[in-house]
């Protein structure tokens, strides 16, 4: 699992995807989203815009990240 540093939270989770690299684009992020691809502290999140927080975990595929805030 690899560490994320956020500079504010919240941060919308089909961003988060997008800018940590896991989808090429933003429609491609809430496709997986759409299609029950993607977890967040373990449950699937179909929600696009969910609010991501320090200390949740998100999974898609094989990728999983923890977001941490920036100090």
């Amino acid at each position: 699992m690899r560490e994320v540093e956020i500079s504010k939270e919240p941060v919308e989770l089909f961003k988060l995807l997008k800018f940590e690299g896991m989808a090429s684009s933003g429609g491609e992020a809430k496709f997986f989203i759409a299609e029950g691809n993607v977890l967040v502290n373990g449950e699937v999140e179909t929600r696009k815009r969910k609010k991501i927080i320090s200390g949740d975990v998100v999974e898609l595929g094989e990728e999983k990240i923890q977001v941490r805030l920036k100090k």
